[in-house]
């Protein structure tokens, strides 16, 4: 428990900072790694009909999902630092990070 708390914490930490961060800024100018038109392409190749405006959990934590999404992170290891990190997903992109509209992605 006290682990899984000090990654929620971080996670929560990272949100806000990315929240912040892509709040400030033009998207199409903002480059969060060295390689992100190569993860952007790899995604849309994975999960072609993934909706990414307002996500259903069960298509990120199924069994079915699992299956497609730990080789599309493994893609990254080495060129991506903390590729296999959890992350805090806004459910809804138009609405804040609250306690309704966020899921931890592992």
């Amino acid at each position: 428990p006290r682990v899984e708390l000090a990654w929620a914490m971080r996670a929560h930490q990272h949100a806000q900072v990315y929240f912040n961060l892509i709040s400030s800024v033009d998207p199409k100018f903002l480059n969060l790694t060295k390689v992100d038109d190569q993860i952007y392409g790899e995604f849309r190749k994975t999960f072609r009909d993934l909706k990414i405006d307002v996500l259903d959990p069960e298509e990120l934590k199924s069994e079915p999902a699992k299956e497609k999404w730990r080789p599309f992170c493994l893609r990254f290891e080495g060129v991506v630092e903390d590729f296999n990190y959890g992350t805090l997903l806004r459910l809804d992109c138009r609405k804040d990070y609250t306690e309704e509209n966020t899921i931890f992605g592992e």
